[in-house]
């Protein structure tokens, strides 16, 4: 069995009978410049599988940790600190999962061990790992053969064949997607600074504790009964194709994680709408997961665009005595405390239309709920953009990454490391 994705394309694989262009070649890992060697891994790495991780020993080791992180998987960097019975890898050396996710590779840029989970790629000749760590991700799928927990092993790792570039041209490809990477990682950051800024914000205007420039005058408490209706949706029978595939929108709890929502998958007919308990409902409703798997109930979102829903959300239907935004911020703040009000034991069962008519929402007058709702949408706004930037960034390398590790497009000499 394949241990993640699909094989590589035909053409990569040397499988498809096209035309190989003039000054390249067809080989086992696809069509490739003529310039680049074939070699299996074992050609270009000794191979090893970690060793034994032993907790108990770490602990009655403290004044004497060992000094290198110890990669338990190579998904996430933290690793472990203790003792280890392998010995300690050098830097510049490749970690690949072989349990679990199997296959990932990721390069060492220090000193580390590692435990069995893992096997240790140490290079036989000069290279940039970074080069390979990107071709394995990316272009090279793991057969395992296994009939009881999967697993890859030195011996199977160590078969498979990987393009070699001269160095030069290893560090210019790595070096020009490790760019792109150094871009993801600093929008991840400032997203996730985004992010943080806008909890700050929330937790300061939507509670009172700051307030907005020209603002005064004490908040009332209010019900959400004292100031809008609210209701569920449905869902017409699935067993007749007549109610399904109109053109009316119909929203299941799934996409609540939409937050704003713009647009969903389900339609649903007139005749649909008609023979169901689901309602029509007007943009700008404050919809609230009732129930669902994982994380959904308590999930809080707003509709842009006239929908349906399904029975595990509530919506709260908007009026002229209360800002929809407002109160959407207020509830996506409070994520936990809804979830903390589901009936049944330990608040693991679900929410109700009851409890969400009875919930209190601090209401200052109509304007500031306004200036509120406008600072955080535009906190919204930027992240929004650096998302979609960041997505396009993400596909920019998965580009470059096709056409770089195939030699389909060479890089001009000279290009910096």
């Amino acid at each position: 069995m394949s241990s993640r994705g699909r094989s590589p394309d035909a053409e990569l694989t040397g499988t498809d009978p096209v035309t190989v262009p003039e000054g390249y070649k067809r080989t086992e890992v696809g069509v490739i410049p003529e310039d680049w060697d074939v070699k299996t891994v074992s050609d270009l790495f000794s191979v090893t599988a970690g060793g034994d991780y032993d907790s108990r020993r770490s602990q009655s080791l403290r004044d004497e940790r060992h000094p290198y992180p110890i990669y338990s998987n190579t998904i996430a960097d933290r690793g472990l600190h203790g003792y280890c019975s392998y010995g300690v890898h050098p830097a510049g050396s490749i970690t690949v999962t072989a349990r679990g996710t199997l296959g990932v590779a990721s390069y060492r840029s220090h000193q580390y061990t590692a435990i069995g989970r893992v096997l240790v790629l140490r290079p036989k000749q000069a290279m940039d790992g970074r080069f390979f760590v990107e071709f394995i991700n990316s272009r090279l799928t793991f057969a395992v053969e296994s009939t009881g927990v999967p697993q890859l092993t030195a011996p199977q790792a160590s078969r498979y064949k990987l393009p070699d570039p001269s160095l030069a041209e290893q560090q210019a490809i790595a070096s020009t997607l490790s760019h792109a990477d150094s871009l993801v990682t600093a929008l991840d950051k400032l997203i996730a600074k985004k992010q943080a800024i806008k909890q700050a914000a929330m937790q300061q205007l939507l509670t009172g504790k700051t307030r907005l420039p020209g603002f005064a005058g004490e908040w009332a408490v209010k019900r959400i009964a004292d100031f809008a209706d609210s209701l569920t949706g449905g869902t017409p029978s699935t067993s007749n194709g007549a109610y399904w595939g109109g053109h009316i929108s119909w929203m299941n709890s799934g996409e609540l994680h939409l937050k704003t929502v713009r647009e969903v998958v389900g339609r649903i007919t007139e005749q649909g709408l008609l023979n169901s308990s689901t309602r029509l409902l007007p943009a700008k409703c404050v919809l609230i997961g009732l129930a669902g798997q994982g994380r959904t109930r308590g999930t809080v979102a707003i509709n842009l665009v006239e929908l349906c829903t399904n029975q595990s959300i509530a919506a709260v239907l908007p009026n002229d005595t209360f800002v929809p935004e407002y109160v959407y911020y207020n509830l996506d703040s409070r994520y936990r405390e809804l979830r903390g009000m589901s009936t049944g034991a330990s608040g693991r069962g679900a929410l109700n239309l009851q409890i969400v008519r009875s919930t209190a929402i601090p209401m200052p007058d109509i304007e500031e709920q306004q200036a509120i709702a406008t600072v955080l949408s535009d906190v919204d706004a930027e992240i929004g953009a650096l998302e979609r930037q960041l997505e396009k960034i993400r596909a920019i390398k998965h580009g470059m990454m096709q056409q770089l590790l195939t030699g389909r497009t060479r890089l001009p000499r000279g290009t910096s490391a």
